[in-house]
């Protein structure tokens, strides 16, 4: 009986000695995540105070009301005109290209994982439809060039650009249908069994119930993954700086050269703008729109997903 106490204690004792060290550990597991995300917070408030810094010598020397609302952009070239329209009509020519393509290809494979391929072929189709989103970007622009152009100079508008919004627009799109496709499956995967089981048994076909039931309750989840993704367009670069051209032209012509924000920011910053210029802080001025559209953009598909979320 003593022995079987003086075991009991030794048990408490160790129990006792063992409880402050995993509180401790905790401490330092909080402390490890919490300068992660410290990292991030600060990183966007220092990206965010160059942009600001930044333009600001550029509105001083700049109505921002011309910057919004002129319909030529020539930082360079004399006469100077910093009317940013040229530039925001290119940047959203190509992205409603992208979203013509990307939209119903990624809604379709999402409904095709989601709900008629079985796990072995989803197993196979799955990663092999995620390389498209490791694919480099600049590859994507050499494709739209040498391959897409020409075969659409050859079968359908023999008088397009060699740098054009549609081919850019065309690529993009399939650039993005990883990232629609993923989150689109995401969102019908998390739609209960119970509702799909529930319309099989009252007589409805697969197409029924894809089409009637899942995406519509997955819709906040969908159209959140349509707005990532078109924000995603909206800030591609090289892609755009090598197919779509460095023409800003105020135009809904997808044939034409035309000249996005991404591709004017790199076409400055590989140049010789000096430093502190009004051509230089266009960049800023420009990336500051950039920020403030896909930002946007982000919020509205928060919003969306916090407005019509159904909670199962």
């Amino acid at each position: 009986m003593k022995a079987q106490r003086l075991d009991d204690a030794k048990v408490a004792d160790t129990k006792g000695s063992g409880k402050p060290r995993r509180k401790l550990g905790g401490l330092i597991i909080k402390g490890i995540l919490f300068l992660c995300a410290l990292v991030s917070i600060l990183t966007t408030v220092g990206i965010v105070v160059s942009l600001v810094v930044q333009a600001w010598g550029f509105f001083v020397e700049v109505a921002p009301i011309d910057f919004l609302t002129g319909t030529r952009w020539s930082p360079i070239l004399k006469p100077r005109s910093y009317g940013v329209l040229p530039l925001v009509a290119g940047t959203l020519l190509v992205t409603a290209v992208a979203a013509i393509v990307a939209i119903p290809i990624g809604l379709a494979t999402a409904a095709f994982l989601s709900e008629y391929a079985p796990d072995k072929a989803r197993r196979i189709l799955k990663p092999i439809l995620e390389v498209l989103a490791g694919i480099p970007t600049v590859v994507y622009g050499y494709f739209a060039l040498t391959f897409v152009t020409p075969r659409i100079q050859d079968w359908l508008f023999p008088d397009m650009l060699v740098f054009n919004a549609l081919s850019a627009g065309l690529v993009m799109g399939l650039m993005i249908v990883p990232m629609v496709s993923t989150l689109s499956e995401d969102a019908m995967l998390a739609v209960p069994r119970s509702l799909r089981e529930a319309a099989y048994a009252l007589g409805a076909t697969r197409v029924e119930v894809s089409l009637r039931i899942v995406i519509p309750a997955a819709l906040s989840g969908i159209v959140a993954a349509f707005i990532i993704g078109l924000s995603r367009a909206i800030g591609e670069t090289m892609l755009v700086t090598i197919a779509a051209g460095a023409t800003p032209k105020l135009t809904l012509n997808p044939l034409e050269s035309i000249q996005t924000m991404t591709a004017y920011i790199v076409q400055v910053a590989l140049g010789e703008a000096p430093r502190g210029s009004a051509e230089f802080n266009a960049i800023f001025a420009v990336g500051s729109l950039l920020f403030v559209m896909t930002l946007g953009m982000n919020l509205l598909g928060h919003w969306v997903v916090t407005r019509w979320r159904l909670k199962y």
